[in-house]
């Protein structure tokens, strides 16, 4: 069965970097675009970033955009997330998702059929 497995995260300082990274298994991974989710207490989930299938295509929401970096590797079926710069508003529990959409990313929650049980980032100030 398709599995999502996050790792990284934890404790850090405002202005710190972190990694995430998503073990990816069950599935053609290298054909499928991904992306990061987050969500903190009280809000909806939101999206943070994707990816296409060959690492060609990226794209982030605003709020990160400059400071984080989403990358994968094919060849070990995983995705990661270059946090850079945090601030204490990313807080939150990370998720990542695979993409339903052959090739493509999305930033569109409804185009992602898996998901991983997600991992916390918080950030002190």
């Amino acid at each position: 069965q398709v599995q999502l497995v996050e790792s990284g995260g934890g404790l850090v300082q405002a202005g710190d970097s972190s990694r995430l990274s998503c073990a990816a298994s069950g599935y053609t991974f290298s054909s499928y675009g991904m992306g990061w989710f987050r969500q903190a207490p009280g809000k909806e989930r939101e999206f943070v970033s994707t990816i296409n299938w060959s690492g060609g295509y990226t794209y982030y929401s605003d709020s990160v955009k400059g400071r984080f970096t989403i990358s994968r590797d094919n060849d070990k079926n995983a995705v990661y997330l270059q946090m850079n710069s945090l601030k204490p508003e990313d807080t939150a529990v990370y998720y990542c998702a695979a993409s339903r959409l052959r090739f493509g990313g999305s930033m569109m929650r409804s185009d992602y059929h898996y998901w991983g049980q997600g991992t916390q980032v918080t950030v002190s100030s």
